[in-house]
Order: structure tokens, then sequence, then C-alpha cells
């Protein structure tokens, strides 16, 4: 399906379920009554098991980078096992990390790239809506190397969200130098990013549906086959790379009852406007710095005075920080010292990654919004404490709701929920927590996390999947 302005769908029987972000079917490479798949689509689809294993690699190299800046600039040791900031022994002198890594970052923005600023996907998006998906090749390396050294000295992002735009600027890379369409080109630019998502978190079914609902802009087989068979590969190659063991740990959750599923829903619909307030906080930030005497060069290493300055305060903030998230989905990080957590953690990231420089949204937000999801529930267990709200449950709900609230990605949301649980009676309370989370944001914002920058930039960001036919050609 096409995600056309509503006013120019038309509902066409027979037609190959198509998206475009182009006038016509034609000028989107879409014929009528082509085949759903053909000879050029087993090529491309090739070429995507391709690149899925190089950006698998790939992502493999930048958790290494990460864990070899993390060891060099806080323990003074070589070496590359993936650790957290948190054990250091710096004291107050801790402070001085975060600000040098802020400042190469900025260097190589303004020397290097300045696309590199940000967590790369509204970026990502925005080459796909406007530049034929041709991402500039420089991006391939400055990307995943800046997001290293923002991580590795304590920048409170994940690996994730870098690695998904390395993924999308290496197959667009590719798909310029391979002598491909522009909307072939845009298709492999998504098999990377599903690539690269489906190796950290080892997530096939929500990286794919990642590319379809922020990247490829459509729903048909030329498109959802290559990234298929990208997460296909990457996920055959995790268990060589990254080990079999899954990235998070949660322990059986019963079925909801009828009034758990209800409390959770209105939980989910709390943590959509929850979203809205993170991502307008984002933007507002981001704009404080526009107004600074400073060249943007510069604005990093402000973001990480304070990432430093919450280090001291509380260290779990810094760095990726993904035992966070398994601390919140035990169910024994709660109360107050929860809440402390989630608002330093915010404070530290949203002023970091408003500050511009590398690094992704993605673990943040799973973090902050998986934190509040559990005082929900707490508070939800205060006064309806015969609904039997578990509190892991809570925590998974606000991770996932948080997310669709933000990006209004809803299908990826719930998938992605289910797919580091593989527990299936979590289905129902994430599919209602995510729908409550994505009317209540969507009734909020108009615009979304990822989107927001690119509508402020003058680009039309499609919102609808609808069917374009022949009437619509003119």
């Amino acid at each position: 399906m096409s995600r056309h302005p509503v006013e120019e769908a038309s509902t066409t029987p027979g037609l190959p379920i198509s998206v475009g972000f182009a006038p016509t079917l034609e000028q989107a490479g879409v014929e009528w009554h082509a085949k759903a798949l053909d000879r050029r689509s087993m090529t491309i689809v090739g070429l995507a098991m391709l690149i899925a294993a190089i950006v698998a690699v790939v992502a493999r190299a930048l958790v290494y980078l990460i864990g070899f800046i993390t060891n060099i600039a806080f323990y003074g040791k070589i070496s590359g096992t993936f650790s957290s900031p948190a054990g250091n022994q710096f004291g107050l002198w801790v402070i001085a990390v975060p600000i040098a890594g802020s400042l190469i970052v900025g260097i190589m923005a303004r020397y290097g790239s300045k696309a590199i600023r940000g967590h790369g996907i509204p970026e990502a998006m925005e080459q796909i809506l406007t530049n034929e998906s041709r991402i500039p090749k420089r991006m391939t390396f400055l990307k995943p190397l800046s997001a290293a050294i923002a991580i590795g000295t304590g920048g409170p992002f994940g690996a994730e969200g870098p690695i998904i735009a390395t993924g999308g600027a290496l197959g667009s890379w590719l798909g310029q130098v391979v002598k491909v369409s522009a909307h072939e080109r845009k298709t492999i630019l998504a098999v990377g990013a599903a690539a690269g998502m489906t190796a950290i978190f080892g997530t096939p079914f929500s990286a794919i549906l990642l590319a379809i609902e922020l990247l490829v802009f459509e729903f048909r087989p030329r498109s959802f086959i290559p990234v298929t068979a990208a997460a296909l590969t990457a996920i055959a190659l995790r268990p060589v790379l990254f080990g079999a063991a899954p990235l998070f740990h949660i322990g059986t959750l019963a079925p909801a009852s009828d009034a758990a599923l209800l409390a959770y829903v209105a939980e989910g619909a709390v943590m959509g406007l929850f979203a809205v307030a993170l991502s307008r906080s984002i933007y507002f930030i981001e704009d404080m710095f526009e107004h600074l005497p400073l060249h943007w060069m510069w604005w990093p290493a402000i973001g990480g005075l304070v990432v430093g300055l919450v280090g001291v305060i509380s260290p779990h903030t810094m760095g990726v920080g993904y035992e966070n998230i398994d601390q919140i989905l035990s169910g024994q990080f709660i109360g107050i010292t929860l809440a402390l957590f989630c608002a330093l953690k915010f404070l530290s990231w949203s002023i970091a990654l408003g500050s511009g420089t590398s690094g992704g949204t993605l673990a943040p937000i799973f973090t902050i919004g998986g934190g509040v999801g559990v005082l929900a529930g707490e508070v939800i267990q205060f006064l309806l404490p015969s609904a039997g709200v578990d509190l892991r449950m809570a925590g998974l709900i606000g991770m996932a709701a948080s997310f669709a609230g933000a990006s209004r990605a809803l299908f990826t949301s719930v998938v992605f929920a289910l797919e580091i649980t593989r527990q299936f009676d979590c289905l129902l309370p994430l599919l209602g927590g995510c729908t409550a989370a994505f009317i209540a944001s969507a009734l909020a914002m108009r615009t979304t996390i990822m989107t927001e920058k690119l509508v402020r930039r003058g680009h039309h960001v499609p919102s609808e999947y609808v069917a374009a036919g022949p009437s619509h050609l003119g």
C-alpha cells in the first residue's frame, strides 16, 4: 500500500500492494499487472543477503569498538568486552571522559559529515524521501565510529540506532555501486537497517516491520521479501557473532486477567502521552542549543558535561545500559530509586541528544519508558490491588508503548516486545497498551520523534498506507 495522502487515494482491485512517495506508479518503478516477483527481484534478494552478512559483521565490530573505547576510557585496559562505565573509580574526574568524547564527535561532525549528528533514523528517512535513498559513502564509517566514541565515553545511548543508520548507509552505498533503480536502492537501504537491528537485538520480525513502517513506506513483495531475507541472514549469523543468549531476560509472565488487561490499556494511553512529552522535550532542547552563541561543533561538549555530572550522581545512566532494562523487567527495580534513575537518565540522554552528538534513541526510550511503565504499574497496584497487575508486564508495556507513541511504529513495538520475551501470553496486553499509546500520541502530536525534524525542514512525510489506482495516475 502506498503512503500517499488520503485525498489522492483510490482502491483498484488487483493492484499490487505498493507504497511510494512518487506521484505515479511508473515513476515508482511499478508496472500494472506485473508479477509480484521476477528474476530481478531474486537478484535484489541475493544482494540483500550479502548486505545482511556484511552488516551483521559490522554490528559485531561496532559492539567490540564500543567495549574497547569504554575499557580504555574508564578502566585503562585494552579489551573489547562489552562493559558498563558504572564501575569506574574516577570520582568527580569522570566528568572529563564524556566531555572529551563529545568534543571528538563535534570535530568529526564539522570536518567529516554533519549528518553523523543525532540518532540517524530521521536522516535515513530524509534521504529516502528527498534524495533517492543516496546516503553519502563516508557515513558508512563515520556514523559507527562517532557513535562508538560517544557511547564508549559514557554517552547514554544504545548501539542499535547507529547500527541501523550504518546498515542503511552501507545498503545505500552498495545500491549506488551496483546499477539499481531509486526504488531498489530504497529497499536495499532498508535491508541494511533491518539486518543491523536483527544483529543487535536478535529480533528479525520486528526488524522487518521497522523497515516497513519507518523506511520503505510500502508493503509489497519486491520490498518486504529482500528485507525478510536480510533479517533471516542476520539472525542466522547472530549466534556465531554474538552468542545464542537473548539480549534481555524476563521470567515467565502469567496471562492477564480482564481487569489487568484494562489496566494495561490505561497504562498504554499514559505512555502515549509520556512519549509525546519526551519527543517535544528533545526538540525543545535542540531549539535551546540553536540559540547558543557558540558554533554547533562545541554543543556536544556541553551535552558531555551534563552526561558526566549526572554520571557522578547515577553512574548507571552512562553507556548503553542494557543491564538497566534487565533490572526493570525483573520487577525488582521500583519506587523512588527507579523514579530518580528515570529522571536522571532522561536528563542525561535528552540534553546529550539535543546537543547534536551521535547516538541512538531505541535503548534510552526502552529504558526510560520501561521504568515509567513500572512506576505506573505501582500506582495501579496501589489504587486497584484486585486488578492483579504484574510489574514486569507493566515494565514491558511501558517499553513497547513508549516506542509506539514516540515513533508510531505500532506493530514493530508489539512484535519487538513479543520477540524479546518469547511469551505469547503477552500479546493481548501489548496490543492493547501499544494501540492506546498510538491513539493518545496521534491525537496529541501531529509528528513523531522520527519525523518532526523532517517536517521542520519542509519535507512531507507519508503517514498512511492507501492503495493507488489508475485514477491516481491522471
